[in-house]
C-alpha cells in the first residue's frame, strides 16, 4: 500500500514527489518545487533541498543546519496560500504555512517564497544566503539580465 505525500497533495508519493526526488522527473511549476521540497525536508533528503535551489547558491547554503533542523523538526502540514505563478517572465510566488510541533504546541513558518526558471527547470531563490554581487553584474540565474533587473528585487 502506497504512502500519502507528504506534501499534502492528497496523491500518493510515488506518483507525487518520488519522481521529484529521484531525479526521473522535474516539477513543472513553482508550487510542485515549493511542495516536493517541503516533502523532502520531511524526508531528510538535503541533497534534493541543495539541487533545487538556485545554482549559483548551492555551495553557499550551510548543509549542516539543514539536515539539523530537518531531522530536529516535527512536521506537521502544509498549507499552500497562493500560488502566483507569473510574476514575471522568469518568476513565480508560492505563499505557504509549514506545519510542526513543539512543546508548545502546533506551530508554523509562514513564507513568501520566490523561484526561478532556468533553462525550463524552477529552483528556489533563498534569500537567507549571502550573494556578493553588484546591481549591475549578471544576474545570479542566468537570465542574461544584470542582477538589478531580474533577482534582486526578490532577494
Amino acid at each position: 500500500m502506497s504512502e500519502q505525500c507528504a506534501c499534502q497533495s492528497g496523491q500518493d508519493y510515488e506518483n507525487c514527489c518520488q519522481p521529484f526526488h529521484a531525479n526521473k522527473q522535474y516539477p513543472e511549476n513553482a508550487e510542485q518545487l515549493m511542495r516536493s521540497r517541503y516533502a523532502a525536508y520531511v524526508l531528510k533528503n538535503i541533497a534534493y533541498i541543495v539541487a533545487t535551489t538556485v545554482p549559483a547558491q548551492q555551495k553557499l547554503l550551510d548543509q549542516d543546519a539543514m539536515r539539523q533542523w530537518s531531522e530536529e523538526t516535527r512536521w506537521d502540514g502544509l498549507d499552500i496560500i497562493q500560488h502566483h505563478p507569473k510574476v514575471d517572465k522568469n518568476h513565480a510566488q508560492v505563499e505557504f504555512k509549514a506545519y510542526y510541533l513543539t512543546s508548545a504546541g502546533r506551530q508554523f513558518h509562514h513564507e513568501l517564497s520566490t523561484f526561478t526558471c532556468i533553462d525550463g527547470r524552477w529552483y528556489f531563490l533563498d534569500p537567507t544566503v549571502e550573494i556578493s554581487l553588484s546591481m549591475k553584474q549578471p544576474c545570479l540565474c542566468g537570465s542574461g539580465k544584470k542582477f538589478k533587473q531580474c533577482c534582486a528585487t526578490y532577494l
